[in-house]
């Protein structure tokens, strides 16, 4: 399954650079503003300098590195564990969130900060902007999550 999650992983990493890479032309083109697409959702142009929702944003610059070094340990420690996984969609999960994790990095790395691009909104409230590796994380810890209950319910000795 470790094949597997690295395909998945270059795949979610090469369309979350090439997503950035042409989002981030389409708003310089538009003078960086808000392109309202449907009545629930935006283009917005964010640079996310900290963690999940901006947490720690504007820190020192040594929390950028720090942040890199998580996301790479992360990955590797997926890759590790994919080795042993018998379950495709358990190893198409880990590739999601590895990919997801180091698509952000490559961002830290080369632009400082992470581009979020991704507004969704109801009723004038705005869900965090966020991209496609944050997509692909939250879609593999949701699997990974699901997994973990369906199974607990499936196996006996789980059970209460």
């Amino acid at each position: 399954m470790l094949r597997l999650a690295l395909i998945v992983a270059a795949v979610a990493i090469a369309v979350d650079q090439a997503s950035k890479a042409w989002l981030i032309g389409v708003m310089q083109a538009h003078g960086f503003q808000t392109l309202p697409i449907t009545g629930f959702f935006n283009l917005a142009m964010v640079w996310n300098e900290g963690i999940s929702f901006g947490m720690l944003g504007g820190a020192a610059d040594i929390m950028r590195w720090v942040l890199v070094s998580f996301a790479v340990a992360v990955a590797l420690a997926l890759m590790v564990w994919a080795r042993r996984l018998t379950s495709p969609l358990m190893a198409v999960a880990a590739g999601l969130i590895a990919g997801g994790a180091l698509g952000n990095a490559v961002d830290r790395v080369v632009r400082g900060a992470v581009a979020d691009f991704f507004d969704v909104h109801v009723a004038g409230y705005h869900w965090p902007a966020f991209n496609i590796a944050d997509a692909g994380i939250t879609v593999g810890v949701a699997v990974l999550v699901c997994d973990a209950l369906l199974r607990r319910r499936q196996d006996p000795k789980l059970s209460p």
